[in-house]
């Protein structure tokens, strides 16, 4: 703590300074009057370095002021040798030089300690401010002699805790002090010692110690506070530690791959393509690609030489080391290694998927071949029977049959064609999943189209049908197709809704790109979790209830969803159970192919 300041004339002046300056002006005065009386009793052993006391003390203490003060006692040794050595000539010279010796040895003492107080506050600042931890040894026993308080605060203690404490007792580990016991007898000098040290709590803080002698009794030693690095090493290490074990353990092939040279591959990749690490790791990736697949996936690669970070996939056909053909998926990121940009692919293996695939493609092929052979097989007696009914009934009185027998074989008739109709369906769902159904397109009237199916269907004479459609508007599709939808969908509405019947058709463009055409009813609705399976085959909204009372199998809904996804488009519903449905046809505004 500093000593209490007073004001004296107006200046401030610490109890110290004035302690100092009592005992200055008391050896002046001392002085003063030795020299008196030297010169007035002992002349011939009087000493002219008297006055040198007060001098070296104010000197010393106050370098600057010192010379006012050897000023002062150079001005009263004249004096009083002036007095009694009047007017003795070499006397008078002797006195005068003698005070000249007082000044000019003031002067020295001032400029000398005025550098040195100034080499000793650079170093002080320095040493308190410095970013540092700065610590001095005393080498005989390793005890600290003076800390900062950078060094303190590593240590989370105090300069005052630190001080006379032995400096090897911070380290954390035994044999960490021992390198260091080893480095600084064989080094004076030494750089960059990472070791831990402990502190105040116990805890262990990483630092990097740099020391060298500043004489043979003390060493400078300088500590740099590195624990927050190496958490974050520790941390990444960690990381990287995790992601090793990640990509190692991933189910999914992980490459690296800069300039098509391949720096990096988990162990899947190994077992998807069958060749070691030491036939995978810098070869060019483009080997393990099907020849096939090669100008493909140049272009793949490609990609990834633009400025603009993408992510893409692709599938490519791989050639193992058995020579086997195995296909996969490629997930492909652009990203940096090393500074360098490179391509991160994520192979997923689905040879066995793409079997399945194929497999299921090939028995729905073999059971598409199936339906359409019995359908036909069905299809041909039919023809024959159609006939025969028709010509009874429309000749009963010729052929002898009664009343009730010509209305027992109109029933038949009924069932019959009902048969034919089925058929005919399952034939039209078979072509249509073969995809090889083709689109006849034009551009027609959608107003004329729906009074056509109107007038075919009879539906009119069923259910007061309402119809909001411009006289005017015409859409691109395939006429007869979209005929055979808008049948499907009134007949649905017709037979599903309740006395009174009421069908509404309506029109609306949607952000100018689509064609809405609306068909609503105010039948018995659907359930909304039957909104997705009601487009399925041979699918009802309710299957055995529906099926038995309105005598239906679920194939046109999925004939006509399949017909509006050919012209690229959709049907949708909205339905409310009691209360009716709404089926609406999506077409784009223009035929595809054209936009």
């Amino acid at each position: 703590m500093g000593s209490r300041e007073m004001r004296i004339a107006g200046h401030a002046v610490t109890e110290t300074d004035l302690v100092r300056m009592v005992i200055i002006a008391s050896l002046t005065a001392s002085c003063t009057i030795v020299t008196f009386l030297a010169f007035s009793h002992l002349p011939d052993l009087i000493s002219y370095q008297l006055f040198f006391i007060p001098i070296l003390y104010a000197t010393y203490f106050y370098a600057r002021k010192g010379l006012v003060v050897a000023g002062i006692c150079g001005v009263l040794s004249i004096v009083i040798g002036f007095y009694y050595r009047f007017p003795d000539p070499a006397a008078l010279i002797g006195v005068t030089l003698e005070s000249l010796v007082f000044v000019i040895v003031a002067s020295l003492m001032s400029y000398s300690i005025d550098r040195i107080r100034a080499g000793e506050a650079q170093y002080r600042t320095v040493f308190e401010h410095s970013q540092l931890g700065i610590v001095l040894l005393d080498r005989t026993d390793m005890r600290v002699r003076q800390a900062n308080q950078k060094f303190a605060a590593i240590l989370h203690l105090t300069p005052g805790e630190l001080q006379s404490r032995s400096f090897p007792a911070f380290f954390a580990d035994a044999s960490e002090k021992d390198r260091f016991f080893e480095r600084l007898e064989n080094n004076g000098k030494f750089q960059d010692f990472e070791t831990r040290l402990g502190t105040k709590e116990g805890d262990v803080c990483w630092v990097t110690l740099s020391w060298s002698a500043m004489d043979d009794r003390m060493i400078s030693v300088s500590a740099v506070d590195i624990d927050a690095r190496k958490r974050i090493e520790k941390a990444n290490q960690d990381t990287m530690l995790k992601y090793r074990e990640l990509t190692e353990n991933a189910p999914t092939g992980i490459l690296i791959v800069q300039e098509g040279m391949v720096l990096f591959a988990n162990p899947s990749f190994f077992q998807f393509s069958l060749y070691p690490e030491s036939e995978v790791i810098g070869k060019e990736f483009l080997s393990f690609v099907d020849p096939r697949d090669h100008e493909t996936f140049n272009v793949f690669m490609r990609q990834f030489e633009s400025s603009i970070p993408i992510a893409v996939r692709e599938e490519f056909r791989f050639v193992t080391r058995s020579g086997e053909s195995r296909v996969g998926v490629l997930f492909a990121n652009p990203i940096l290694h090393h500074g360098r940009p490179a391509t991160m692919i994520n192979l997923l293996d689905i040879s066995v998927q793409q079997r399945l695939e194929e497999k299921i493609h090939q028995d729905n092929e073999r059971r598409r071949g199936i339906i359409i052979t019995v359908a036909h097989e069905l299809r041909t007696p039919l023809q024959p029977i159609l006939g025969y009914l028709n010509l009874l009934i429309q000749d009963a009185e010729g052929f002898g049959i009664l009343e009730d027998a010509k209305k027992m074989l109109e029933r038949c008739l009924v069932s019959v064609e009902r048969e034919r109709q089925i058929i005919n369906q399952m034939l039209d769902l078979s072509v249509l999943e073969s995809g090889k159904l083709q689109l006849n397109y034009s551009r027609f009237s959608l107003f004329t189209l729906v009074n056509s199916v109107l007038d075919a269907g009879g539906y009119s004479a069923k259910a007061e049908i309402t119809i909001e459609i411009p006289a005017d508007l015409t859409v691109p599709a395939d006429m007869d197709r979209l005929f055979s939808v808008l049948d499907s969908l009134l007949a649905n509405a017709v037979n599903y809704s309740k006395p009174p019947r009421k069908i509404r058709l309506s029109y609306r463009l949607i952000d100018t790109t689509t064609h809405a055409i609306s068909v609503q009813d105010n039948g018995v609705g659907i359930a909304p979790g039957m909104f997705d399976s009601i487009f399925e085959p041979f699918q009802l909204a309710d299957a055995v209830k529906l099926s038995r009372k309105y005598n239906r199998l679920g194939l046109s809904l999925s004939i006509a969803k399949k017909i509006i996804q050919m012209h690229h488009g959709d049907i949708t519903l909205e339905s409310t159970l009691n209360r009716g449905s709404t089926f609406t046809i999506h077409l784009p505004l223009e035929r595809p192919n054209d936009r």
